[in-house]
């Protein structure tokens, strides 16, 4: 399977409880970093880095404005903050208007990471009750990333996984249980 340098991971209502599935399978040498943007309110889930680190090996940590993305690190979108990634491959935080609603947006985070890792991104859309995260796997796809969707059927909440999987050519289909074992297959440590 091609290399990878990034692999994003989106996802709104019933995407935790995947995440709170997969993170503890990861190879702990990851030869990428994992960047997660989940639709959270405004003030909450400030543990969510901590409650996610208590489940991997992995380090994981709330993005910082200006930090460099790592191997083998998780990083979480903080709320209320589009979470942009720089050609240098570094964070910005944005604070602009909300996009499908939401802010953090995943389009935003997918469309700014495909213009810096091209083909060697991958993008991963879980469970979610809107279409964010649709637009920025086709910006992916035009730059040569991968798209990967959970099944609408395994997921908790399948109008966002539908939604791309209608509107966008996907490279894969997966459900939770088999997500863990093929992000270990993307790393070159393996």
């Amino acid at each position: 399977m091609e290399h990878c340098e990034a692999l994003i991971i989106g996802g709104s209502a019933g995407s935790l409880n995947v995440l709170l599935k997969v993170l503890p399978s990861l190879n702990a040498q990851l030869s990428f970093p994992v960047v997660i943007v989940i639709h959270r309110k405004k003030g909450t889930d400030s543990l969510l880095p901590e409650l996610l680190s208590g489940r991997t090996q992995l380090i994981v940590k709330e993005a910082q404005e200006k930090e460099e993305l790592l191997p083998g690190t998780v990083y979480v979108a903080p709320s209320d903050y589009h979470l942009l990634l720089e050609r240098n491959r570094t964070f910005s935080l944005d604070f602009s208007e909300k996009v499908n609603f939401s802010r953090p947006a995943i389009d935003l985070t997918f469309q700014t990471a495909a213009e810096v890792y091209k083909d060697k991104l991958v993008c991963l859309l879980l469970s979610g009750s809107n279409s964010d995260g649709v637009n920025g796997l086709k910006t992916a796809l035009e730059w040569g990333g991968r798209v990967l969707i959970q099944n609408p059927e395994d997921a908790q909440v399948a109008f966002m996984p539908q939604q791309a999987m209608l509107q966008v050519k996907t490279d894969f289909i997966l459900n939770a249980e088999d997500m863990a074992e093929f992000i270990n297959l993307l790393s070159k440590t393996q």
